[in-house]
């Protein structure tokens, strides 16, 4: 009866949290949407970069395929929010790509096509080359690579934060919910005894405490214009994904609302 009883429990935490989980990814990939606004309304992609919406997507379509049962068992929330946020970032790259300049446009078509290439090229080996749990193992390790790499995007705006001691490109609520996201699927991946989703999420849970902790020291700085050139001109600086453009002294401040997507 004990047993059983765990049993019940620990599939009911594994549900509750995978859920919160979904739930706190859909505004991580939903965030963008006023930039993309903005990008829509001007026709121009100003000082974005595409990059970061190119990568997450392959990242979402790995985390799909890792989730679906023909891979993975009990992962069926995983494949859930990551097959939601591969449609929703193939709509980002679109429009991307509609509004881009030339050689943005190139370079981002290209990019796309690797991610399509590479991602057909994992699904065909897993299943035409590899059953059971080395099938399991090839996806997990792709999937996870890609997710760490996502998650480890905000870096370069924490370091930002530390330089400037202000948290003007920072948004509180992106770490918030970054935080919330990779601690939600943590747990799920815990509970699951899945470690090609508690390590990553590990990882991106550790690094959303950090984001949460710099901006609680250095939130009484936020747009104090610390964060300007020291010789008065001023810098572009874009938060998408936590990967901001090199500074152009001849531009002005862009403070966006980027997304430090969750992944799983």
């Amino acid at each position: 009866f004990c047993v059983e009883t765990l049993n019940k429990m620990q599939n009911t935490a594994h549900l509750v949290f995978g859920i919160f989980g979904n739930a706190t990814a859909l505004f991580l990939f939903l965030a963008p949407l006023i930039t993309f606004w903005r990008i829509i309304k001007s026709k121009s992609t100003e000082q974005f970069s595409g990059i970061p919406y190119v990568m997450t997507l392959l990242n979402c379509l790995l985390s799909a395929w890792y989730g679906i049962p023909l891979v993975s068992k009990n992962n069926l929330l995983v494949s859930t929010i990551n097959g939601t946020g591969a449609g929703i970032e193939i709509i980002y790259v679109l429009i991307f790509i509609v509004y881009a300049p030339k050689k943005e446009r190139t370079k981002i078509l290209g990019l796309f096509a690797f991610v399509l290439t590479f991602f057909a090229a994992v699904v065909l080996i897993s299943l035409l080359a590899l059953h059971g749990n080395a099938r399991k193992l090839f996806c997990g390790f792709a999937a996870a690579v890609f997710s760490i790499i996502m998650y480890g995007s905000p870096l370069s705006i924490m370091r930002t934060v530390i330089r400037t001691k202000s948290v003007e490109f920072m948004p509180f609520f992106l770490s918030l919910f970054c935080f919330l996201c990779g601690t939600s699927w943590f747990i799920f991946g815990l509970i699951g005894m899945d470690p090609f989703v508690y390590v990553n999420n590990g990882f991106g849970s550790f690094l959303g405490a950090l984001q949460l902790i710099l901006y609680f020291i250095y939130r009484k700085n936020k747009g104090n214009g610390k964060g300007k050139n020291e010789n008065k001109n001023t810098a572009v600086v874009s938060v998408e994904l936590g990967f901001p453009d090199e500074p152009n002294e001849d531009k002005e401040v862009s403070n966006t609302n980027g997304a430090q997507n969750g992944h799983v």
